[in-house]
């Protein structure tokens, strides 16, 4: 990035669609915070505030996703480990890193460099966060979701990514994109090899990445060397809109009712949200009134107090 091309991300912006997977290319391989000495001393910030997450190249892509550092636990120190990655054997995350004022930087120059290009499609970026991952030689993160929209960085090594569709029931269940928005649990979405067939596969290298939708279910399979990678995340108004629509519909199951899964009845979707919405603004300024801070989803950045 430069005073000139704040843009990190080479993409075709009048094709950009915010809801389909796409590849793009990137010029972030030599940036001086992603070296690995630089990762080491940020390993060593976040993980005395408890936002690292790690586990050992034992897990597997049907392993939980969230309980591997669990099941099979990497035990280094943070610094320890990304310093000696190569030979490592482990997965690690720094979670979070805009919580760090060096790290915030580089999230805000990326986000900042993309935010009026992607503004007329999908409108309202909030909650940014960053997360990088330094993994050992094959390592494999196992298949999972999240709710962010990410643009995930390939900056040092290579790996296989697979990518499927947000929209594609027979991977991820509308039971399991409910209960995941309602209690942040994975355990409906289970793995099978046969689903490999139905994946977008990316074989990222130095200066590619792939971006993926809100919920947009991936599995990632490192190469023979130690990797870096960094995702940077945020949410849109659709995003919180379709992440309220899914909790509503997971309390309801809990009462026998099924509605038409989110997005098939826009209308639907339309009079619930805004019921929905009503009941959380007042429940928001409620706690407001009693000077209690307030963790949103419409906060600028992600692990945030709104006050």
């Amino acid at each position: 990035m430069s005073a000139t091309n704040p843009c990190a991300i080479d993409l075709d912006w009048q094709v950009f669609d915010p809801w389909r997977i796409q590849p793009f290319c990137h010029q972030l391989m030599a940036h001086p915070l992603l070296d690995i000495g630089s990762l080491v001393e940020l390993g060593q910030r976040l993980e005395s505030k408890g936002r690292v997450r790690t586990h050992s190249n034992d897990a597997q892509a049907g392993t939980s996703f969230n309980s591997a550092p669990r099941l099979h636990p990497n035990a280094r120190s943070a610094a320890d480990t990304l310093a000696h990655i190569a030979d490592a054997k482990a997965w690690m995350s720094l979670l979070n890193v805009q919580t760090d004022a060096q790290y915030r930087v580089l999230v805000d120059d990326v986000l900042d460099g993309i935010e009026h290009s992607i503004r007329s499609r999908d409108p309202g970026m909030c909650y940014r966060g960053g997360w990088i991952f330094v993994t050992s030689p094959r390592t494999v993160t196992p298949f999972h979701f999240d709710k962010e929209h990410n643009f995930l960085f390939q900056v040092q090594g290579r790996k296989k990514v697979y990518v499927w569709d947000h929209r594609d029931t027979v991977t991820a269940s509308e039971a399991a994109r409910d209960r995941f928005h309602a209690c942040h649990e994975r355990d409906l979405l289970e793995w099978s090899e046969a689903l490999r067939e139905r994946a977008q596969v990316f074989e990222l290298r130095p200066g590619e990445g792939v971006y993926m939708p809100s919920t947009s279910p991936h599995m990632v399979e490192n190469g023979d060397g130690p990797s870096i990678t960094m995702s940077f995340t945020y949410y849109t108004r659709a995003t919180r809109r379709d992440s309220l629509l899914h909790r509503a519909h997971y309390r309801l199951r809990g009462y026998g009712l099924r509605l038409p899964a989110v997005g098939q009845r826009p209308m639907l979707d339309a009079l619930l949200h805004a019921s929905l919405r009503s009941i959380t603004d007042a429940k928001v300024f409620a706690r407001r009134l009693a000077g209690r801070s307030i963790r949103s989803d419409r906060a600028p950045y992600a692990h945030a107090d709104v006050h």
